[in-house]
């Protein structure tokens, strides 16, 4: 939110330097973000404070405010015009190519004059045809062109830094008092707020003057809403009807005829433009105004438009209907854009048709134009959920829609609409009619809430008085009672702009914020803590959970932390398409936007996106994230939070180096070795991996793990047909899913360690042939079962199949390490054990040792 001073200081007096101000500002809530000095000069750096600085001082002896009486063609140039101009001084000739005098060129004597920004010769400019991104500087020189001599200008906005218009001079209004520096005529401070969504009330000038008014104890001066209303009524010129007040819980109207379409003054032009917002005519301007102005945006129509549409279908008056699009319906908006509506944005529509977008744009059937002289404009309150997903799905952000998506109160509506109109009315003429056309079925409750000083005292820490207490709330426009009683009790009523205090324990909690903030957080004492410190107790499930990260982390992979919060349809995608089940999701009443609508069930969907949104500026991915999905419980109002732990690999398995070797994709194996690491590294009991079926990964390569008989989790290779739900890397991409509750739950407090043997090992490699259909885990589970606590070691190194080993079957070569802890082995004791696996893997398993 751009805000200048001068504006600022029409509603409220300001005394204080403008660094301290920008301070005692960003304390309260409202982040100054940047001070830009429009003429002005810089603070030094000793002044500055946290703010960002910038700007460009006009000399107030080198740049004033000049009158050109007359407009002369150049003799030897038609693109040049010379200007005699009065600096308050003396006389000029100036010469200028600026294409917006070459109308007046030749008239004479102008009367009254042009007022223009005069820079005198050696003041300093900005040089509005440097090509360097950075500003540059130039002073204005004697020097002769085209046989005229020239040593001064009359400058552009961009040659004062107002803004990148460098077309035409600027042309001042014409009581722009002549030979007054510049800067005091036009000159501002423009300061550049960041409004957060709790500070959606101030996202206008008298939201921050009433800010500033309280954090600094002066007064706060309210605009005139009255406005001579000289026309007929406005009642039975226009209908209004409301089908759902729970999107639109009030509209108003009101009319203006034979204004006339002309520019605006230039100090609204400057001001709407020091604001971000573009000048367009006196008419369109003053919607702009009155929205910056008051916080409601509005939007203007032509009234004779709208009549004739009426007319043509039948009807006497325009009837202005707000809906719900249906199904197709088409709408070409103020852009130029034509957009096809979803069937839950609301409209504003007639008999006829959509006129436009409620609450973020309108349309281009109804547009003021250079024709217009009827003005039916428009004040509205609309449901600020639906305005969100009303932008996102259109991809359509405007400046009504940045505050109705925040929230508006609906009493600012005919507000809006009575300033608007006056405006309209002092910079395009016309006659006002009389009275609003105001449908209201749907205030809100604006809540009183109670609070005492013993509160403030408990959860500020601050003494406060009920009296100085209800002097903070009222300089905020909140309605205090303090009623003679002990102890005394303030009961503050919420004001009609503010949609944001709750009521019962929320609504204290709001107006303590409202008391801390205006009061000062840097004054609030520190104090020591009253309790003694609760003894220290450990959380298991958060210690296993920060080993697990830790164990992760030293295998290579990177921690996310993805958002919690995401759509039915995002999560859709971990399936092929047409395959997802129907699932229940905790919906929030109030998303910030379609894509944040429902809590997450699954964690594989956060860290698949992670990897789509990453992959392209780095080539090998290892990641997880640990953290809760949302499972909605059926007769409980909240949902069950259960701990997931998700993985993702993709690409190398290790990164090019200097010694040139050549590593190959990661694969389904290298993703259960990180598992087999991790889960083993928590001494978890008997973990076992079974070929799985999982709509999510590739059939043949997923696996489903149990501990014990319970599965807690599956992995794989993610399935084709779910690759082409996400932009993924060519590579294999490895997934894994885990119930992380089940696994906290099964890690013991205590395991079995046992010494580093001092006695020789003895190697051997066994491979056993086997029929295909047998996986190899429960081969190695007979063969450690049979070893023993003398078998300490057993790794599966090579599978081979082919004719040697015969059709259907394959061979698995163990690598087994034997050690005694009380004495060397001898051939013949690993002979023993030897006989026992080959004889065991024989019966059980119908497998022999491979010749």
């Amino acid at each position: 939110m751009k805000t200048p001073l001068t504006w600022l200081k029409e509603y409220v007096d300001i005394d204080i330097p403008i660094e301290d101000l920008a301070r005692r500002m960003t304390l309260a809530g409202l982040e100054v973000e940047e001070i830009r000095y429009v003429g002005y000069p810089l603070p030094d750096a000793a002044q500055r404070r946290e703010a960002k600085v910038s700007g460009f001082a006009w000399g107030p002896d080198e740049i004033v405010v000049g009158a050109i009486h007359e407009v002369m063609p150049h003799p030897d140039a038609d693109r040049l015009v010379l200007c005699k101009l009065d600096d308050g001084e003396k006389m000029h000739t100036v010469l200028t190519g600026a294409p917006n005098l070459f109308p007046y060129k030749g008239a004479g004597e102008l009367d009254p004059p042009l007022k223009v920004a005069y820079a005198r010769e050696g003041a300093t400019v900005i040089d509005a045809y440097s090509e360097s991104a950075e500003m540059e500087y130039t002073s204005i020189q004697r020097k002769k062109i085209r046989g005229v001599d020239s040593y001064s200008m009359a400058c552009s906005e961009k040659e004062l830094g107002i803004s990148d218009e460098h077309e035409g001079i600027i042309l001042l209004d014409a009581d722009a008092p002549t030979g007054v520096p510049l800067v005091d005529y036009i000159g501002d401070i423009v300061f550049d707020i960041a409004i957060t969504p709790n500070f959606a009330r101030d996202a206008n000038i008298i939201g921050v003057a009433r800010e500033v008014a309280a954090i600094t104890g002066a007064e706060l001066r309210c605009p005139d809403l009255t406005i001579p209303q000289e026309g007929a009524s406005i009642q039975g010129k226009v209908e209004v009807e409301i089908t759902d007040p729970a999107l639109n819980p009030r509209f108003c109207l009101g009319l203006i005829e034979n204004a006339v379409i002309q520019p605006s003054p230039y100090k609204v032009r400057l001001r709407l433009n020091l604001c971000g917002v573009r000048a367009i005519n006196a008419l369109v301007d003053a919607t702009n105004y009155a929205m910056l102005e008051l916080g409601e945006p509005l939007h203007a129509f032509d009234y004779d438009i709208l009549q004739k549409r009426a007319q043509n279908d039948g009807a006497e008056v325009p009837t202005i209907i707000t809906r719900s699009a249906k199904a197709g319906e088409k709408l070409v908006t103020l852009d130029g854009e034509e957009r096809t509506l979803d069937d839950f944005t609301i409209l504003v529509t007639d008999q006829t048709g959509p006129l436009a977008l409620a609450g973020v744009m309108g349309g281009a059937d109804s547009e003021i134009n250079d024709e217009t002289a009827n003005v039916l404009l428009e004040g509205a309150a609309w449901n600020m959920i639906n305005t969100r997903r009303t932008v996102m799905a259109q991809s359509l952000p405007s400046e009504a829609a940045y505050r109705f998506s925040r929230g508006v109160h609906p009493a600012l509506a005919p507000q809006g609409v009575m300033r608007g109109l006056r405006l309209m009315q002092e910079w395009a003429g016309g006659t006002v009619a009389q009275g609003l056309v105001d449908e209201y079925p749907n205030p809100p409750h604006d809540p009183t809430v109670e609070i005492t000083p013993q509160n403030v005292r408990r959860w500020l820490g601050i003494d406060l008085s009920a009296e100085e207490i209800a002097g903070i709330l009222e300089s905020l426009e909140f309605e205090c009672e303090t009623p003679p009683q002990s102890p005394p009790r303030i009961a503050a009523k919420t004001p009609a702009h503010r949609l944001d205090i709750g009521t019962g324990v929320v609504g204290k909690a709001d107006l303590m914020e409202e008391i801390a903030r205006v009061y000062g957080y840097d004054r609030v004492p520190e104090t020591r803590m009253a309790d003694a410190l609760p003894p220290q107790r450990g959380n298991h499930d958060l210690d296993i959970e920060e080993k697990l990260r830790d164990m992760l982390a030293s295998l290579g992979l990177q921690e996310v932390i993805n958002h919690r919060l995401t759509s039915p349809e995002n999560e859709a995608r971990r399936f092929p398409a047409g395959e997802a089940p129907e699932e229940a999701y905790s919906e929030l009443v109030n998303p910030i936007s379609p894509e944040r609508s429902v809590l997450r069930r699954s964690l594989l969907s956060s860290v698949l996106n992670t990897v789509e949104s990453n992959y392209r500026i780095q080539d090998r991915i290892a990641i997880f994230e640990i953290g809760p999905v949302f499972l909605p419980h059926e007769g409980e109002e909240l949902p069950v939070e259960a701990s997931r732990l998700a993985l993702a690999i993709t690409g190398p398995r290790t990164l090019p180096d200097w010694g040139g070797a050549v590593a190959g994709e990661m694969d389904f194996y290298d993703l259960k070795g990180l598992l087999e690491t991790a889960l083993g590294g928590l001494h978890l009991g008997k973990v076992r991996y079974v070929g799985g079926k999982n709509p999510t990964f590739h059939p043949g390569k997923c696996a489903d793990v149990y501990l014990g008989e319970g599965k807690i989790g599956s992995f794989g290779e993610l399935h084709p047909l779910v690759r082409e739900n996400y932009d993924l890397p060519g590579t294999p991409l490895l997934a894994a899913e885990f119930n992380l509750s089940a696994i906290i739950t099964a890690v013991p407090a205590l395991f079995d360690v046992s010494p580093i043997p001092n006695q020789p090992p003895v190697f051997e490699d066994l491979a056993i042939v086997i029929d295909e259909d047998i996986p190899s885990e429960k081969v190695a589970a007979l063969i450690r079962q049979t070893g023993g606590k003398i078998l300490t070691d057993l790794r599966l190194f090579d599978v081979y199949r082919g004719d040697q080993v015969g059709e259907g079957k394959k061979s698995l070569a163990y690598s087994l390490v034997y050690v005694h802890p009380e004495r060397t082995l001898t051939d013949k004791d690993v002979l023993k054990i030897r006989k026992s696996i080959i004889y065991r893997v024989e019966r059980e398993l119908g497998g022999k040792l491979r010749d």
